[in-house]
């Protein structure tokens, strides 16, 4: 399997999750390849087989070289890669409308053309499985204040995904979206929690569903479950694993006591 942004969130419990139960995990990563190496020594010696190749989604040359580099089949996909409202940053120090193309080009058009390389030998196969991670913000609910490129990027993933589930109907292929809340992830930290002193970050958590931060496990045990046989029942699937935050968004919205908004960015 190949999990994309797979050297640290979410990405990195997911690649746990499926090398531990015996996969062939193949994961992606784009600056972080220190991180990329120690997960691969930690999973090596625990007798499991996981894989870091470097990849910069969006790029097509990188896209290229990544399904040439390869080792075989892949028989389940997981975008999970992407950028938020700071981690953009990185990527494209520029103005903000070179961010705003940034978010499409990464989180939307990047996994588009993964599965565009990846989906015809699953097809000529017969099987496969591809789950795509969108965001509660975007792909369920929407969050005012929020940053608008990067909900429409997640909104347009989870698109994605149930008009692929259409055209595969009659095939052996699955396709899922995942819509993570506030998860324990770099990408959280950087765009919210970074910015908050432990009184604010106390009252901000105690807002959400069950008083409490998802934990990247939690989604990637969701992400083994859907690549196995009983999820197929969910084909086309757009999934809000939120805690319930998708049906509430204005737990995260809404003005803290003091009147201050401190929740300008991205979840997932």
């Amino acid at each position: 399997m190949l999990i994309t942004g797979g050297s640290g969130g979410i990405g990195r419990a997911a690649v746990r999750r499926f090398a531990l139960a015996g996969d062939r995990v193949w994961f992606t990563y784009r600056t972080h390849r220190a991180d990329a190496l120690a997960l691969e020594a930690e999973l090596a010696a625990a007798g499991a087989d996981a894989t870091g190749l470097p990849f910069d989604q969006g790029d097509w040359a990188s896209h290229q070289r990544l399904a040439a580099s390869l080792p075989g089949p892949v028989d389940v996909l997981v975008n999970n890669a992407a950028v938020g409202s700071k981690t953009v940053e990185r990527h494209v120090p520029g103005p903000a409308e070179e961010r705003d193309a940034a978010f499409m080009r990464i989180n939307t058009v990047g996994p588009l053309w993964l599965i565009r390389q990846l989906l015809p030998a699953m097809r000529e196969r017969g099987r496969g499985t591809i789950i795509n991670i969108a965001s509660v913000g975007g792909g369920v609910a929407a969050f005012p204040g929020f940053h608008l490129a990067d909900g429409m990027s997640k909104a347009a993933l989870a698109y994605l995904t149930r008009q692929l589930a259409a055209e595969l109907a009659h095939e052996g292929v699955d396709v899922f979206a995942i819509c993570p809340g506030a998860v324990d992830t770099p990408m959280l930290a950087a765009s919210t929690l970074d910015a908050l002193d432990a009184a604010e970050r106390a009252e901000l958590v105690g807002r959400l569903p069950k008083g409490r931060l998802i934990e990247p496990e939690e989604i990637a045990e969701l992400v083994w479950w859907l690549a196995g046989d009983a999820a197929r029942v969910l084909h086309g699937a757009v999934l809000d694993a939120s805690l319930g935050l998708g049906v509430h968004p204005g737990l995260l919205t809404g003005r803290a006591a003091t009147g201050r908004d401190t929740t300008r960015g991205s979840t997932g």
